[in-house]
């Protein structure tokens, strides 16, 4: 997959959606022209990283949905984890399930890693920001999980 650039059309994707009200299936289109969208890849569910960027979501959700954004976060779990993840951080956004990690792949964010030597493959955390339109209107590669709410939210507050 190429790298995808800012005013891009963002890849279209339907998949498994979890939240703590139930299951269903979410599609990028279900938000065009109501909304934009804080499209958030990480890696795996309930990992101190990870907790630490849904619950920084979690805690300024109000603020997202108040600048017309709503937030999903998307990572390789499946719904089950998604479920358990959502309930333990009370998060009030959706978390989608992509196993095959066919929308990681689309989004250019399934790399090669290396931890310890080890090398396989997996999410490089990265956030983007996807306009009314459905295009590309920022990305965030290699998030620092620290105060990156905060500035995905100063983003959002512009468009």
């Amino acid at each position: 997959m190429a790298e995808l650039n800012v005013g891009a059309p963002a890849p279209p994707f339907r998949v498994p959606s979890v939240t703590r009200q139930g299951e269903t299936e979410m599609s990028l289109d279900d938000f065009r022209g109501k909304s934009s969208v804080v499209l958030y890849f990480y890696p795996k569910d309930d990992t101190p990283g990870c907790t630490t960027q849904a619950c920084g979501f979690r805690d300024q959700y109000a603020d997202f949905q108040a600048a017309g954004s709503a937030i999903l976060g998307i990572s390789p779990d499946d719904q089950a984890s998604h479920v358990q993840f959502a309930d333990k951080y009370a998060l009030p956004f959706p978390l989608l399930a992509d196993p095959d990690h066919a929308v990681a792949e689309a989004y250019g964010v399934w790399k090669e890693k290396n931890n310890y030597g080890k090398t396989y493959m997996g999410i490089e955390r990265t956030t983007f920001v996807i306009d009314r339109d459905g295009k590309i209107a920022k990305i965030y590669p290699r998030v620092k999980v620290d105060q990156h709410a905060d500035a995905v939210l100063e983003f959002v507050k512009t468009l």
